[in-house]
C-alpha cells in the first residue's frame, strides 16, 4: 500500500507515523509517483502537522465584512512566504435559496413590525438586513447574481512551530485588517491538509454564502509582473522572483526620479543602469557632485571632466549652439540671453526689477559687441566672455553696483571657473562632469552653467541619450536652476534625452515649486529605502499604502519599490560579479580594486 493510499484510504488503528521504508518498496516490486513525492513521514497533531522537516497547519475563513474591496485578497497572495490556498465554490439552487429567502425576510420584516408595535426605537441592522436581503432577492430573481457556498482554506508551512505561529498572527493581521476572520482547523489538520492539495476534495466544508459580485473579488488573477520584451534589467520583482526589464524609451516620456536615503543604493542603483544602458547605443552623461563616477567612467572609455576652481576644464556661459533646421539664429539668441539672465540671478544672489532688465540689456549688447547679431552665422563668430559682459556692465547706468558683485567671478577666486573659452568636448558615449571639488556655495551655479551646456550640445543633433543628474536637491535650491531643470524634464522628449534625477534630500526636493511637476513627468520612479522623517511625505506624494510604508521602511540596500506609470512592483537591484567591480560605491571594496590596481602596474613595472 502506498503513502497516499494509506493517507486517504480508510481509517485503521495505525500509529501517529506513518511512513515508507525502502523495504516495502522492494518488496512491493513497485515504485510509482506518488510514492517518490510524497514525505518521509507523517505526523498529524490536534493544531498541526508534520510533513517530513517542515510543519503545516491549515486555516479557514470564518467571517467576512458587508462589503469586499477588489484584490483585497492580493496581499496574502503574493506574500514571500511558503503556503498553499485553496478556494471551493460550490453553486447554490436559486430556486432553493429563493424560498429560503422569502422565509429569511418574512422573519425580519415581523421582527421590524413588532419593534414598531412595541414602540421601540428603530433598529438600523434590522433595516440594513432587510435592505440588502431584498436586494439580493430581487437580483437573484433577474439572474443578475447568483449565490454559492465558498470556502477559503490557507495551510502554511514552516521549519519550526514557533515560526509557523508567527506566519499564522501575520495573515490574520492582514486579513483582520480588512474585517476577515480566520480559524485554525482544530482537530481537522488532516481534512485541512486534504482540502488544500491539488486533489479537489472538499473535506473541510466550512462554507460562507456568498454571491456573484464579492466572490469575484476573491479570485487570484492579481498580476505582480512588471515587465516588457526589450529594455535592460532593472532588477527582481520580490513578489514573484521575476525580472523587472524595461525600455525607458518605449515610455510616453523618458524621465525617471530616484528617492533614497544615504547608503541605500540610489548610486549603486543608477550606475547599474548606466552600465547596460550602455549596451544599447545610448550616449549617457552624467553629472556627478561626489566624484563616485570616476573609476566607472575610465572602465568604459568615457570622459572625466572635473569641474572647479582650479580645474583645467573650463565652460564658457556665452556659448551658442548652431541652430537645427528648424530653429531660427533669433531663437536661439533670445532663448541663450534668457537663460544667462537665469545665470546671473543666481550668481549675484538674486536681481530686482530694474537689475534684471539692465542685465538683459548688457548680454544683448555684449554679443553685438563680438558681431553676434540675430542675423549671424554662430559658426564663424567668437563668443564673448565674463569680462566682455563686465566691460559692457560698467558702461551702462545703474550698472556699479552689479559690476561690483560680479567682479569675484572675473577678478577674484573665483575668476578662474568661467570666464575662459571652453575646452571640454562631450563627443563621447559617456560623460562625466565632476563637480565633487566645487565650493558648496558655487555648486548651484556649476550645475546650471554645466547643464546648460549639456543641454546646448544635445540639441546639436538628435540622439538618443540619457541625463543622469545626481544630487538633483542642490538643484532644487534654486528658484531657476529648479524650473531649468523642470524645462528639460518636459522639453527632453523632443530631443530623446532620458533625464534621470537622483536625490537624498527628499524634503529639499518636493518642497520646491518644481519637485512634484518633475515627478508627474517622470515616467519611472524608483523609491529605495526612507528614512523615519520623510516616509509621510513620500507615502502621501505616491500615495502608497501602509503595507509598502513599511516595505520602504524596512528594505534592505538595493530594495524598494519600483513604479512605471499606475503600475508597480517591490524591486531588489542585483549585479553581476563584473558590473559590481566596476560600478561598487562601498569603500572597502573601492580600496581593495585600487590596492589590485597599483599590484597590477607594480608587476607591470617589473617585466
Amino acid at each position: 500500500m502506498s503513502f497516499f493510499s494509506k493517507l486517504f484510504g480508510k481509517k485503521s488503528e495505525q500509529s501517529e507515523i506513518v511512513s515508507i521504508l525502502p523495504e516495502e518498496i522492494y518488496q512491493a516490486g513497485v515504485l510509482e509517483l506518488k510514492d517518490v513525492i510524497s514525505p518521509s513521514a507523517l505526523k498529524i497533531s490536534p493544531k498541526e502537522l508534520n510533513l517530513g522537516e517542515k510543519v503545516g497547519r491549515t486555516l479557514f475563513v470564518i467571517s467576512y465584512p458587508r462589503f469586499l474591496e477588489e484584490s483585497w485578497f492580493a496581499p496574502i497572495i503574493n506574500l514571500d512566504k511558503i503556503f498553499n490556498i485553496s478556494i471551493f465554490i460550490h453553486p447554490v439552487d436559486t430556486a432553493k435559496i429563493l424560498r429560503h429567502f422569502q422565509k429569511k425576510v418574512a422573519e425580519v420584516q415581523s421582527q421590524i413590525s413588532r419593534r414598531e408595535e412595541r414602540g421601540l426605537v428603530r433598529d438600523p441592522a434590522l433595516d440594513t438586513a432587510y435592505q440588502d436581503l431584498e436586494q439580493l432577492r430581487d437580483q437573484l430573481m433577474q439572474a443578475q447574481e447568483h449565490l454559492f457556498d465558498v470556502g477559503v482554506y490557507i495551510t502554511l508551512f514552516a521549519d519550526s512551530e514557533a515560526e509557523l505561529d508567527k506566519l499564522e498572527s501575520e495573515i490574520k493581521s492582514i486579513l483582520e485588517s480588512k474585517l476577515i476572520y480566520v480559524k485554525p482547523a482544530l482537530f481537522q489538520q488532516e481534512q485541512g491538509f486534504k482540502s488544500v492539495i491539488p486533489i479537489a476534495d472538499d473535506q473541510l466544508a466550512v462554507h460562507s454564502k456568498l454571491n456573484s459580485s464579492p466572490l469575484s473579488s476573491l479570485f487570484p488573477f492579481v498580476s505582480f509582473d512588471l515587465t516588457s520584451d526589450k529594455g535592460i534589467l532593472y532588477g527582481i520583482n520580490r513578489h514573484n522572483s521575476s525580472l523587472v526589464l524595461f525600455d525607458r524609451y518605449s515610455l510616453e516620456n523618458y524621465n525617471s526620479v530616484t528617492f533614497a536615503t544615504a547608503g541605500a543604493g540610489k548610486s549603486y542603483n543608477t550606475k547599474l543602469e548606466i552600465l547596460r544602458t550602455l549596451m544599447f547605443d545610448t550616449d549617457v552623461i552624467v553629472i556627478d557632485p561626489e566624484k563616485e563616477y570616476e573609476y566607472m567612467a575610465e572602465a568604459t572609455g568615457g570622459k572625466y571632466f572635473n569641474i572647479s576652481l582650479n580645474s583645467e576644464h573650463h565652460i564658457n556661459p556665452f556659448d551658442l549652439p548652431i541652430p537645427r533646421e528648424d530653429e531660427s539664429a533669433a531663437d536661439v539668441l533670445r532663448s541663450n540671453i534668457i537663460n544667462l539672465v537665469g545665470l546671473f540671478r543666481i550668481m549675484l544672489g538674486g536681481l530686482t526689477q530694474e537689475e534684471d532688465a539692465i542685465i538683459d540689456r548688457a548680454i544683448s549688447e555684449t554679443y553685438a559687441l563680438k558681431d553676434i547679431t540675430p542675423e549671424a552665422d554662430f559658426r564663424t563668430v567668437e563668443p564673448p566672455l565674463l569680462s566682455d559682459f563686465e566691460l559692457v556692465l560698467a558702461g551702462m547706468e545703474g550698472g556699479d553696483s552689479l559690476v561690483q558683485r560680479l567682479s569675484k567671478y572675473t577678478k577674484g577666486t573665483w575668476a578662474g571657473f568661467i570666464n575662459r573659452p571652453s575646452n571640454v568636448d562631450i563627443n563621447k558615449k559617456f560623460v562625466v562632469f565632476s563637480l565633487r571639488d566645487m565650493e558648496d556655495e558655487l555648486k548651484p551655479v556649476a550645475m546650471y552653467i554645466v547643464t546648460h551646456y549639456i543641454w546646448n550640445a544635445i540639441r546639436k543633433n538628435l540622439k538618443k541619450r540619457l541625463l543622469v543628474i545626481d544630487e538633483a536637491w542642490w538643484m532644487m535650491k534654486s528658484e531657476d536652476t529648479a524650473s531649468f531643470l523642470f524645462s528639460l524634464a518636459k522639453r527632453g522628449r523632443k530631443y530623446f534625452l532620458g533625464l534621470a534625477t537622483i536625490t537624498q534630500d527628499v524634503d529639499d526636493f518636493l518642497n520646491s515649486p518644481y519637485g512634484l511637476p518633475i515627478v508627474t513627468n517622470s515616467s519611472i520612479q524608483i523609491l529605495l529605502k526612507q528614512s523615519p522623517t520623510v516616509i509621510d511625505h513620500i507615502q502621501k506624494t505616491f500615495n502608497l499604502t501602509d503595507e509598502e510604508k513599511y516595505l520602504l521602511l524596512e528594505s534592505d540596500v538595493g530594495e524598494g519599490i519600483f513604479f512605471v506609470g499606475l503600475k508597480h512592483v517591490a524591486i531588489k537591484v542585483v549585479g553581476s560579479y563584473t558590473e559590481d567591480q566596476i560600478i561598487t560605491t562601498n569603500p572597502a571594496q573601492v580600496m581593495q580594486i585600487r590596492d589590485a590596481k597599483k599590484e597590477l602596474e607594480k608587476a607591470g613595472e617589473g617585466k
